[in-house]
């Protein structure tokens, strides 16, 4: 399928501090048919913003017939330019990273989802991926209950609650948290979609501790979930250039084809309204 390519800048104002977001489009297109309508897919990227990688992977999704729009995550300061795989680059990225307040953060995935539903070509159903910082706002934006399926790639900060500007120090995961708490672990709850975590056990920005404890809250919350680890993947090993020798090809086509086995039965399937039945599985052989 060929894709178009743009870009729209849309305002923002949360904690009354207005700036511009660049959204980054791809779109697909089906010659002769110019009121196809597709699914809609936000991706969220690490914490370098729309770089080489994050647009291939857009491409990508956009080549299987979604409209994929991927917000610049750090609008509030600095333009949409991607940040460099280095070590200023790294270090500025997760600078922001934590700045950047989950007001600001939610404010940015409702902007994208408005404006992927503002499209005439968009067929209102909306799904959401990311790596890193990307794939937490990916299970965050979940929240939204327009989102009916999301696809998280060794989401970052999840399990530590270290994500945005934490007055009582950089890591509050020692503490129990407070029962008005804003943070993702803590409000798996409001998920009403479905939701794919993968990991790469290897990953040590996410340790075993922590995806068990993600994979608990998970079904605490009673979200509908699948849960994704490969032996031998690292951190960010999807990332095609500069990953520190951390790039796995094969395991990253495996992960894209549960991706499309997600999008396309959620995204794509009038599945109707869930009947909210547990479903009881036969123990045979």
């Amino acid at each position: 399928m060929l894709i178009k390519e743009s870009f729209a800048d849309v305002h923002t104002s949360a904690n009354g501090k207005e700036s511009s977001m660049r959204i980054f489009l791809f779109h697909p297109t089906i010659p002769g048919y110019p009121n196809a309508r597709f699914p809609g897919v936000v991706i969220f990227s690490e914490i370098y913003q729309v770089t080489g990688p994050v647009a291939r992977f857009a491409r990508q999704i956009a080549g299987q017939g979604y409209i994929v729009a991927a917000p610049s995550s750090y609008h509030d300061f600095t333009g949409p330019e991607p940040l460099a795989y280095d070590v200023p680059g790294t270090d500025q990225g997760n600078e922001w990273k934590i700045t950047k307040t989950l007001e600001s953060y939610d404010e940015d995935s409702r902007k994208s989802v408005d404006y992927l539903l503002s499209l005439p070509t968009c067929t209102g159903r909306i799904g959401t991926t990311g790596m890193c910082l990307g794939g937490h706002l990916a299970l965050r934006a979940s929240l939204d209950p327009r989102i009916t399926a999301s696809v998280c790639y060794f989401p970052t900060d999840i399990h530590s609650r270290t994500l945005g500007p934490h007055p009582a120090g950089p890591n509050t995961s020692a503490t129990p948290p407070s029962p008005d708490s804003p943070h993702t672990l803590d409000v798996l709850a409001q998920i009403r979609g479905e939701t794919t975590l993968i990991f790469g056990i290897k990953d040590t920005h996410v340790p075993d501790a922590g995806r068990d404890l993600i994979r608990h809250k998970l079904r605490a919350a009673g979200v509908t979930f699948s849960f994704h680890e490969f032996a031998w993947a690292q951190h960010a090993f999807i990332r095609d250039e500069l990953s520190k020798g951390r790039y796995d090809p094969a395991v990253s086509r495996a992960c894209f084809e549960v991706l499309l086995e997600v999008f396309g039965r959620v995204l794509r399937t009038e599945l109707g309204e869930a009947d909210g039945e547990v479903q009881k599985v036969e123990h045979v052989c």
